[in-house]
């Protein structure tokens, strides 16, 4: 297999894509997405999804959402289900929430959002103000019950999980976690772990950045705790580091033909992560990234040759 670049793979797909963008008898719907169970139920979801922060969020505030609405449905189309946000994010909760409603497709969408009202520089979350924030979500989404909500950022959790315990306990939000994306806040992300009954936690990891699996990981797993891997391209780091290299031919051995699909493979190769939420504003990229979700996933042995791989390379710079 000849193996290209993200940027020629892109390329070639606006060439000669039009059945992989828009036909839904295109290679995905031929390839059934890879899921993973949702450990304290047991429900599978597809393990790759739609983050909403970067470039997302951008498009979210602008006035030409047509590219968001493109995206939405092709997540739909081509059977993922998972779309991460947060009121943190701008726009992109309310205007994700209005896309779908308008496309007939929120029922179709595994919706994960997060609470965080503990002001800059401080530790104490206000209990009204984490409940209206809440509120404001349900109603941005046009969800009765919403799948997942998650204490943003370890954020006051005894206070915010709290109340997520709550709303659980009556039926309007299915599953609630704790997120970091903070090495600083590694202990208490595992602290959090460790005492409350968490469905999921949402955490950073990528090729180059290993950290949480030292311990985060393999406590998930003890725990029961599903995975929601944020910034697996590390923003926009690892694009930057390979640059122009080509994809190694050994890559394709699991089916990768692009770096999204490089970097996307080697966290799903990890068997306590449950779904990943690379975040896009464009359709083009989502496809692309969705090439990770069919195929093979790599052995411990690959992953490490992955790790070997990116660590030979010169850090990116800025």
């Amino acid at each position: 297999m000849t193996t290209i670049s993200r940027r020629d793979y892109l390329a070639l797909t606006l060439a000669t894509g039009a059945a992989l963008t828009i036909d839904p008898r295109g290679a995905f719907a031929q390839s059934p997405l890879l899921t993973r169970a949702i450990p304290s139920s047991g429900e599978l979801l597809p393990v790759v999804g739609l983050g909403s922060s970067a470039t997302f969020s951008q498009v979210a505030r602008s006035e030409d959402i047509a590219g968001l609405r493109e995206v939405l449905k092709t997540l739909v189309d081509r059977g993922a289900t998972v779309f991460d946000t947060a009121p943190s994010y701008g726009a992109s909760e309310e205007v994700a929430g209005r896309i779908a409603a308008e496309a007939s497709i929120t029922q179709k969408v595994f919706w994960a959002t997060k609470v965080n009202v503990v002001p800059r520089g401080g530790t104490a979350a206000d209990p009204a103000a984490a409940r209206a924030q809440i509120e404001s979500s349900f109603t941005k989404l046009k969800k009765s019950k919403i799948d997942l909500i998650q204490v943003h950022n370890v954020a006051d959790v005894p206070t915010q999980l709290g109340i997520l315990k709550e709303l659980k306990g009556a039926g309007r939000v299915r599953y609630i976690g704790v997120t970091s994306t903070s090495e600083e806040q590694y202990p208490a992300l595992m602290a959090a772990m460790k005492a409350e009954p968490l469905d999921f936690i949402g955490i950073d990891y990528a090729v180059d950045n290993l950290e949480v699996e030292k311990e985060i990981l393999p406590l998930a797993r003890d725990r029961k705790i599903g995975v929601l891997v944020y910034l697996p391209f590390g923003r926009t780091r690892l694009f930057r580091r390979v640059g122009d290299r080509p994809v190694p031919e050994w890559a394709a051995e699991i089916g990768v033909t692009t770096w999204a699909q490089f970097f996307l493979k080697f966290v799903l190769g990890h068997p306590a992560v449950t779904s990943v939420t690379p975040a896009t504003s464009q359709a083009k990229h989502l496809i692309d990234n969705l090439g990770a979700a069919v195929g093979k996933l790599p052995d411990e042995a690959m992953r490490k040759r992955m790790v070997a791989f990116v660590d030979a390379l010169p850090q990116a710079q800025g």
